[in-house]
């Protein structure tokens, strides 16, 4: 058997990794100079989050998980070319 790579995830890590790695799947589909934009946003969204949302608050979590894949859903659409033709928004401060 393989040793262990670390803490076991929940179920609701999991989605979260897999919505960050659906994004940087998405920006390869992209320019070059898009790809960049968007892997920097991205990494730069999911640490901003990471350090403003309380672990413990499931349910904003869950809706910041269901405007991620709509959010992902526009990015991978072949209509979108980039940031510029995406409507990102995010809301400055945490729902309690």
């Amino acid at each position: 058997m393989g040793a262990s790579r670390g803490p076991r995830l929940s179920g609701m890590q999991k989605q979260v990794l897999a919505l960050y790695r659906g994004f940087l799947r998405a920006a390869r589909t992209k320019s070059p100079e898009d790809r960049h934009r968007i892997e920097s946003f991205v990494s730069a969204e999911f640490r901003r989050k990471s350090k403003l949302v309380d672990r413990k608050n499931f349910v904003y979590i869950e809706y910041l998980l269901r405007l991620g894949k709509k959010q992902l859903e526009q990015i991978n659409s072949p209509a979108t070319l980039g940031l510029s033709s995406l409507n990102l928004r995010f809301s400055e401060n945490p729902k309690p």
